[in-house]
């Protein structure tokens, strides 16, 4: 068992020494906790010596918190001249961001803490990149200094009750012109035109109001992904926070949209797939559970296939679970996945499902266990997990939640490539990593975010958290996840910050994308397009020097 301020350990042990800069800067631990939630301090200068890796790593900062804190001390025995800069593109969600302390100055010898303010306009939803640059002078004879350079991304939302207290920054920029009359007499007919229009347009939704019901709140961009928009039809979303919106499943539509159906649409999935039973021949059993087995086969003599099917003890629960869960991504169209190609109900007790197999194609995680997979790469690691990544960024962007991401929900071939399945039989043929809490349903507790755990909550952010698993069970060749935890304690093992410990021969960097996928909130965890570009970049590294 390990913390998960273990990942900023790891962080922070890569320390790539350019020069002494004389002084120590970090932010110390409640300041992490409050930003990332972990328990452990970043060194940025320690002794002297610049780390650049945790210099390069963009912290978010989350839209509650509107000051962030560093604390620095002189280490020199003369005076170190310091300047800060600070640059925030986006003057209306985020205005100039405020110090405690001077533009310049010089740094105290004893230990300090300044702080920067982040306060939010609320006037619109965004993701603000800031840079705050420190300049720190070793030498003025010689003009010798140091640079630093910390990345934040602010998260500012949009308010129903804009602070009044920040000025419009185009306001501010127009009324240094000198034509403040002209200006106050245009903003002033323009207010009048909009107050006339406000009372007009409330007066309309007022009467509407008892015609019609009234439409969900819009999904919101949060630091890591944007939320799905529900649908017009679809239940209220359940609520994580008063601004994040868990993303419901789209309705249907046949080349974009693959979700759940109800008894009706999945009546017509079944049609439009269906197959004669007498066109199908298996050739050989692969797994098999209590109920459910696998085989590949071929459809028409001509095409490969796999075929998912149930025994002759299975209940008619167990086959309508087999076709609900098999249709989940139905019109996938995406050579990361692996989609339902055709659907057989001839004998009503034991249908049969057909997935196009690759050539030599087997289970990710029985391919995992097996002794030619001890000869992986992290290279070839890398890559599996790249083409996942771009799976799931597919489906999420059709507003599909997948809710069971794992390597025994994949399939591989000889050439490592790799599709993301469904999860149908995935309870019976691998029974371990699934648990029953009491609640009567079976759910891989252990691949499971804090709130889906909690709450039953499913969005993009917990697929992430699933992701972060998978990624895990890749660099350990499948391995059970939290072997040493009971299941009934992962909530309390997991509130109390602790996660996954790094896989042996598992670079930092690449643990370090993982581990992110597990910070405590939702909208603090990477999109997929996010870790797609990690993992691009770190791949590139990777084969730079091969």
């Amino acid at each position: 068992m390990t913390n998960l301020c273990v990942y900023v350990g790891l962080l922070l042990s890569l320390l790539v020494v350019t020069g002494r800069a004389h002084l120590n800067l970090y932010l110390n631990e409640i300041e992490v906790q409050r930003l990332l939630g972990l328990s452990a301090e970043i060194y940025y200068v320690r002794e002297g010596q610049v780390n650049e890796y945790a210099l390069h790593f963009t912290v978010p900062v989350p839209a509650e918190v509107e000051e962030i804190s560093f604390t620095w001390q002189s280490l020199a025995k003369r005076p170190l001249p310091y300047q800060i800069n600070i640059v925030s593109p986006d003057p209306i969600a985020l205005p100039k961001p405020s110090m405690n302390i001077s533009q310049q100055g010089e740094i105290p010898e004893h230990i300090e803490t300044f702080a920067i303010g982040l306060r939010c306009s609320g006037r619109e939803t965004a993701e603000v990149d800031v840079t705050i640059t420190v300049e720190v002078t070793l030498d003025r004879l010689t003009g010798n200094a140091t640079e630093l350079v910390f990345r934040r991304k602010k998260i500012c939302l949009m308010s129903e009750h804009p602070d009044a207290n920040q000025p419009d920054p185009y306001l501010l920029e127009n009324a240094s012109n000198g034509q403040n009359g002209l200006i106050t007499l245009i903003i002033g007919g323009i207010l009048a035109i909009l107050f006339v229009a406000t009372i007009i347009l409330i007066a309309y939704c007022a009467q509407g109001s008892f015609r019609r019901k009234p439409q969900h709140a819009q999904p919101i961009r949060t630091s890591s992904f944007q939320c799905l928009q529900p649908h017009a039809s679809s239940a209220p979303s359940s609520i994580l926070s008063p601004s994040y919106v868990v993303p419901t499943i789209a309705t249907l539509s046949r080349t974009r949209i693959y979700a759940n159906a109800e008894p009706e649409e999945l009546q017509r999935r079944i049609s439009e797939l269906t197959v004669q039973r007498c066109r199908v021949r298996l050739s050989s059993l692969l797994q098999e559970g209590t109920f459910g087995r696998v085989y590949r086969g071929s459809y028409n003599d001509s095409q490969e296939v796999l075929v998912k099917t149930v025994g002759p003890h299975a209940s008619q629960i167990q086959v309508s679970l087999l076709l609900h869960e098999g249709m989940s991504l139905y019109g996938a169209q995406h050579p990361g996945i692996l989609s339902v190609l055709g659907v057989s109900i001839d004998d009503h007790t034991a249908p049969f499902l057909l997935y196009l197999a690759p050539e030599n194609s087997r289970n990710l995680k029985i391919f995992l266990q097996e002794p030619v997979a001890r000869t992986l790469t992290t290279i070839q690691i890398v890559k599996i997990q790249l083409q996942l990544a771009q799976a799931l960024g597919h489906l999420h962007s059709h507003g599909v939640i997948h809710k069971d991401i794992a390597a025994r929900n994949c399939v591989i071939d000889d050439q490592l490539r790799v599709k993301l399945a469904d999860n149908s039989l995935s309870r019976d043929l691998f029974p371990g990593d699934y648990y029953c809490l009491g609640d009567s349903e079976n759910r891989p507790i252990k691949w499971l975010a804090l709130e889906s755990i909690q709450y039953k909550q499913f969005s993009e952010a917990s697929d992430t958290w699933a992701f972060g698993v998978l990624m895990w069970e890749l660099c350990t060749l499948a391995r059970q996840p939290y072997a040493e935890v009971d299941p009934f304690e992962m909530e309390h093992y997991l509130l109390d910050g602790y996660r996954l410990a790094q896989p042996i021969n598992c670079p930092d960097e690449l643990f370090a994308i993982m581990a992110y996928c597990w910070t405590m909130l939702p909208m603090e965890r990477p999109s997929f397009e996010q870790l797609q570009i990690c993992l691009q970049d770190f791949y590139a590294q990777l084969t730079r020097y091969v």
